[in-house]
């Protein structure tokens, strides 16, 4: 009999096949909006609805359902439990140094944890910021792998400052071995891993029979092939076909940026849409053609120095006498329909989330976990707060927790 796991896991992927339609596709592609049914709703939306709509993943789903029926198992198929948290507080001297809501979501992190003691391994540590919580709030040690050489000195010292029981080791953990580590450990952790770096927490992890692994995963596209490879036996045999920019859409729920950022990124797509506008007219490429990524300051500069880079970077000869206001409003145009395509496909993105971390799950599972799934905080600290603890089970039978 399938686990409860199991049974969510094999309904999301049974709606992501339904609605593909809707989300497997890149909207920068797209020349209008292809779906005929939502067209007029679409374009009946203002950039401000188009904005809040993004923003509330409720009201999204309620806007779409009547025209994607399969939304309506939405909601249910992607809530996890909250985590109970309290309102915790540590010494300013510990939290000097922590950016923004890093320290709210670290607060939420180590709540979650539960009771703090024994041995802890923390994975691609940084500084060390959530180590040197665990050493506070009673770890016996904690070791705290990191690759940069200059975040492990920083981190020592810090520790050793604030005598806390952190030993750093400087590894790559993509080449090295740190199998051992895992063995003479309790309790591993990994917050906000990418990609790679958690599966193969999870691997090596498992693999040394760690008696915890406890992982928030992030990034689930970087350091890994473009088709998304599967942890678990069910997602082996998924037909899914998951490519990056699929598994990409996971991570396009953000908590709110600044005014100033939002405007930058929003130029910045008008920009590349633009040239690439141009870029079809002048070389007859249908394709949409990426442009490397580059730093911001090229934004408070025309847009056709703006073109002239672009074109450079693709080897493409611009002619004398380009209408680039022309091709900006074609930019403006094509933002307003990539803005509006985007937005149905978020109404899937935390589907592919969860469906990614159930992938995760059910690998635990086989390897002899049982595993407990919830949101450590609100998303408005970050939206990727997905919690994924596995307790190894002594008993050698695959037991759960339902989510």
């Amino acid at each position: 009999m399938p686990s409860a796991f199991a049974t969510r896991f094999l309904q999301l992927e049974h709606l992501l096949v339904q609605t593909r339609q809707y989300w497997q596709l890149i909207a920068f592609e797209q020349g209008s909006i292809p779906w005929e049914a939502l067209r007029p709703l679409l374009d009946s939306l203002c950039d401000d609805e188009v904005r809040r709509l993004d923003g509330d993943p409720d009201a999204l789903v309620g806007l779409l359902s009547p025209f994607i029926p399969e939304l309506e198992q939405l909601t249910s198929l992607v809530s996890l439990p909250q985590c109970n948290s309290r309102s915790m507080s540590f010494p300013f001297w510990l939290e000097n140094g922590i950016k923004g809501r890093k320290v709210e979501q670290l607060h939420a992190f180590v709540d979650a944890l539960g009771t703090i003691e024994g041995s802890w391994l923390e994975w691609c540590a940084g500084k060390g910021h959530l180590g040197r919580m665990l050493g506070f709030m009673g770890a016996e040690t904690v070791t705290s792998i990191e690759l940069q050489q200059t975040l492990c000195a920083d981190g020592q010292k810090s520790a050793e400052h604030q005598r806390l029981p952190l030993n750093f080791i400087c590894k790559d953990v993509l080449k090295d071995d740190v199998s051992q580590e895992f063995k003479t450990h309790d309790h591993a952790v990994a917050l906000h891993a990418c990609g790679r770096l958690h599966e193969t927490f999870l691997r090596q992890g498992s693999a040394a029979k760690c008696k915890q692994l406890i992982v928030s995963p992030c990034c689930y596209h970087l350091f890994t092939p473009h088709e998304y490879e599967a942890m678990s036996e069910l997602g082996a045999k998924s037909n899914l076909n998951l490519t990056h920019n699929d598994v990409k859409l996971a991570l396009q729920e953000t908590v709110t940026a600044p005014n100033r950022t939002t405007k930058v990124r929003q130029k910045e797509t008008v920009w590349r849409l633009g040239f690439d506008a141009l870029q079809r007219e002048v070389t007859g490429n249908r394709s949409y053609l990426s442009v490397p990524s580059v730093g911001k300051q090229i934004f408070s500069d025309s847009f056709s120095a703006f073109c002239h880079w672009a074109a450079e970077q693709k080897g493409i000869s611009l002619p004398a006498n380009v209408d680039y206001p022309h091709f900006l409003k074609l930019g403006e145009k094509r933002k307003h329909t990539t803005d509006r395509i985007e937005l149905v496909r978020h109404a899937f993105r935390r589907a592919i989330e969860i469906w990614l971390v159930l992938d995760r799950v059910l690998y635990l599972q086989a390897k002899g976990y049982d595993v407990e799934v919830f949101e450590f905080c609100p998303k408005a600290l970050t939206p990727r707060n997905v919690f994924i603890k596995g307790v190894l089970n002594n008993q050698d039978n695959k037991g759960e927790h339902n989510v």
